[in-house]
């Protein structure tokens, strides 16, 4: 579909839809430019203000994923009219407000159709040095890959709509959908990151693959060492599974090799699709010790989860 897309002639836009990073950028001047992205979705959790806040954070993430500052956003948002209390958008809309506020973004205005189903999101616009934009693609052989926040969100929110998560592990859930990335790109920043991502739909797995072929290189994912939420597991356990995961691995079957060793419930996780994850980042090995002490103060359980080898016949190993 996208392939059918005109590609931009523009010699300031520094980043389009051709590759799979997670903005576009578009240079202003020699040391400005901007950073550009929109996203939203339905609701993942039950309470308004909550999804507010999840969809706001999603949003401004992909900023953050490309080493920029978002500065300005405008809402965007889809609403049954006449079938739900016009309060409950209000809520919605304060959450991504709240969350805005937070990150030091004013939201000015926006756009709201009547649709069917609750949808809500943001477009933002960032400001990023042209010089040091951080894409997908450039991780090195022997660079090492560190995940800044636990996954497991999808099977969560899926035990969540099944009414079988607990109110603790709800909080946990809503808790690290609604952590921005602002710091750890931060952090990211002043460690000299080769190539970085945020981990969303695809995945651990998915987002890793996505930077292995844009990088030439293949990376081995240290199951063991990769966080996860309170509860995850169990809910993998208990079979509250999301389509897209099972999707991705689907499309990856022949991109990953996953070693026997490595038993099916952890395996489902590294595909299980993230709201509002953390970013994996691909950064020098001397360098990672001194990135995840950055991390540790907002981000305590960040973690090297695992590596980049030279390109071999799977972009994904799973060990």
């Amino acid at each position: 579909m996208l392939s059918k897309l005109p590609v931009p002639v523009d010699p300031n836009v520094l980043v389009g839809h051709a590759g799979s990073d997670d903005a576009g950028v578009y240079r202003l001047s020699d040391d400005a430019a901007l950073v550009v992205t929109v996203d939203f979705f339905t609701p993942i959790v039950d309470d308004a203000y909550d999804y507010g806040r999840v969809a706001a954070t999603n949003s401004l993430s992909d900023v953050y994923a490309m080493g920029g500052r978002p500065i300005v956003a405008l809402n965007i948002a889809g609403f049954p009219e006449n079938k739900i209390p016009p309060e409950v958008l209000g809520e919605i809309i304060r959450g991504g407000a709240d969350v805005a506020r937070d990150a030091g973004v004013s939201i000015l205005g926006g756009h709201t159709v009547n649709d069917p189903e609750v949808k809500y999101g943001l477009a933002v616009v960032g400001l990023i040095d042209p010089r040091r934009i951080v894409r997908n693609a450039g991780a090195r052989v022997g660079d090492v890959l560190i995940l800044t926040k636990p996954i497991g969100t999808g099977v969560l929110a899926t035990a969540l709509k099944a009414r079988a998560l607990s109110p603790e592990r709800t909080k946990t859930l809503v808790d690290s959908m609604t952590q921005l990335n602002r710091y750890a790109a931060e952090a990211m920043l002043a460690h000299d990151p080769h190539a970085a991502t945020d981990v969303t739909g695809f995945g651990l797995a998915g987002h890793a693959n996505e930077m292995a072929e844009g990088s030439g290189v293949s990376i081995v994912l240290r199951s063991a060492s990769v966080p996860l939420l309170d509860g995850a597991r169990d809910a993998v356990e208990k079979g509250h599974l999301t389509g897209g995961g099972n999707a991705t691995r689907r499309f990856m079957k022949d991109k990953t090799r996953i070693s026997k060793s490595v038993d099916e419930t952890t395996t489902t996780l590294m595909f299980d699709p993230q709201t509002s994850g953390g970013l994996l980042i691909a950064v020098a090995r001397d360098d990672a010790p001194r990135l995840l002490d950055d991390l540790k103060t907002n981000h305590p359980r960040a973690a090297i989860v695992g590596e980049c080898i030279a390109r071999g016949e799977h972009s994904i190993v799973i060990e």
